[in-house]
């Protein structure tokens, strides 16, 4: 009986966005590059995720179904703003996510990590945080960003070269300085 029940469908939901919350808020800054716009977004993606409980299939995941929320929030996001600003682009600000057992060098080498990851594309921006840092595997970052596995392994070739060619650049530089 339980199981056909909404309320106890939506309550299960819950205790489960519960617990990819954190995830969902980290995916959400790698879209957004805000703090503020980020919490909007993850908060905007659970509610949505326990409003529409009753269309969860229980033998998928959880998490992916509630990241392809996200990611779809998100798209329909930037085409509001597109219409609105004519084609701007929207400002990333570098954030500090802070891990007190790094050392002071692990600290920059991250924060520069996480800038050049922050200016990649779009595209290559979401699928590597998908799959390095939230570990998906390809087919589920395929599923959640609704394009072709070859896609999403291209899109991680692509950001590779990007980011080896940003951060080497940048190591150039230091060692000539």
């Amino acid at each position: 009986m339980a199981d056909r029940d909404p309320s106890f469908h939506r309550t299960a939901l819950r205790d489960g966005v519960t617990k990819v919350y954190p995830r969902i808020w980290r995916y959400a800054l790698s879209l957004t590059g805000s703090r503020n716009e980020a919490d909007d977004l993850a908060q905007a993606a659970s509610l949505r995720a326990i409003e529409r409980a009753d269309q969860f299939e229980p033998d998928t995941k959880l998490d992916r179904w509630i990241f392809r929320i996200a990611h779809n929030l998100w798209v329909s996001e930037m085409r509001r703003q597109k219409v609105r600003r004519g084609n701007g682009l929207v400002g990333i600000d570098l954030v500090e996510i802070v891990d007190p057992r790094q050392s002071a060098e692990m600290k920059a080498e991250r924060r520069e990590l996480l800038q050049a990851v922050l200016h990649l594309p779009e595209a290559q921006r979401q699928t590597v945080v998908l799959v390095y840092v939230e570990g998906h595997s390809y087919r589920d970052a395929a599923m959640i960003l609704d394009v072709p596995v070859g896609t999403v392994m291209s899109r991680l070739a692509a950001a590779r070269t990007n980011l080896s060619q940003k951060l080497g650049q940048r190591k150039g530089a230091r060692d000539a300085g």
